[in-house]
């Protein structure tokens, strides 16, 4: 079932923050917002959000401390900073602490909304239920990259999970070219060892597999390429 993308919104300018606001209800966002910075980080440690956007200067505790905090918490979520203060070393300083984009006041809304679009849909947010069932001793969560493989918790590395979600999506062998082109990005596979298509799936396997060596899931088809079946 499709469903709405949540934001969290921390800006403390009251005019800012509706016209936020309104702008992302109006392009099917649902929103919630907080002005003061503590209760920010509080709302956000405590729901799953597809983006939050910071503002930097905020009372109680500033966009930067809230954003290192929620890295410390999640090394996926996506964060938006969103303030006055465009110099270089602030962008540099909100990029090393994990913000995953920046955004100086003023700005166009129409580019706040496609960068938000973009960042999001790089996240690996789609829409839908964002559980992926290979089993019923196996499934992984393709935002949080955790999972559980007959009853072990499992963490994955988001390359692991583009890997999956995309082979069970083809419903077909899937060629090592193709997942380099696919999921890697790359635009010409000539001169890419494809050996590191093979190790990735020997890591996967590793997670998924009762036995690694004869996979029910993640299965060669020779001269083929990669198959991902639900069992």
């Amino acid at each position: 079932m499709s469903i709405k993308p949540k934001l969290l919104i921390v800006e403390d300018e009251p005019h800012i923050l509706r016209g936020l606001t309104d702008l992302f209800i109006f392009h099917g966002y649902e929103v919630e917002s907080e002005s003061d910075g503590q209760k920010g980080l509080t709302r956000a440690l405590a729901d799953q959000y597809a983006c939050i956007i910071l503002d930097v200067m905020l009372p109680s505790i500033n966009g930067f401390e809230i954003c290192n905090k929620l890295r410390q918490h999640s090394r996926t979520q996506p964060i938006m900073m969103l303030t006055a203060k465009n110099s270089e070393e602030d962008i540099i300083n909100g990029l090393t602490l994990g913000a995953d984009d920046y955004v100086a006041k003023p700005f166009s809304t129409s580019e706040l909304v496609l960068r938000v679009n973009a960042l999001i849909r790089r996240s690996g947010w789609t829409g839908t239920d964002n559980k992926l069932v290979l089993s019923d001793g196996v499934f992984i969560c393709t935002q949080t990259l955790t999972g559980s493989s007959y009853q072990q918790k499992i963490k994955y590395t988001r390359r692991e999970v583009e890997i999956l979600d995309y082979l069970q999506r083809q419903h077909k062998p899937v060629s090592r070219d193709e997942l380099l082109r696919q999921v890697w990005g790359y635009k010409t596979t000539s001169d890419i060892d494809t050996r590191t298509v093979d190790i990735h799936i020997a890591k996967i396997r590793k997670k998924i597999e009762t036995d690694p060596k004869s996979p029910r899931h993640l299965v060669t088809h020779r001269g083929e390429g990669y198959q991902l079946y639900v069992v």
